[in-house]
């Protein structure tokens, strides 16, 4: 997944358009800043799946943003760990 526009926000479900035209949808989870970045943390509403995906804000203008998917897997890890250590008390973790 690459650079997407998102097209519906509803309580904690967000809606994406992915680079192939696709609607994705998610549940937020959270949104942490790391290094100066923003990163939002998703779990995917239409799948029975319990992997996280993390996704960097691009901002584009004052209203406009871009959601683009991380490669660089030490931001990965460390954004994860943020939010391991945010919601240990609340979540189940697998290692």
């Amino acid at each position: 997944m690459e650079e997407k526009d998102i097209i519906q926000e509803e309580d904690s479900i967000v809606t994406f358009v992915d680079e192939n035209g696709e609607e994705i949808t998610f549940e937020f989870l959270d949104s942490i800043d790391y290094e100066g970045k923003e990163y939002l943390c998703l779990l995917p509403a239409d799948e029975e799946s319990s992997e996280i995906v993390i996704l960097e804000i691009d901002p584009v203008d004052e209203e406009n943003e871009n959601y683009v998917a991380v490669m660089d897997e030490d931001i990965l890890d460390a954004v994860y760990d943020i939010f391991k250590a945010r919601y240990q008390d609340i979540l189940q973790f697998e290692e």
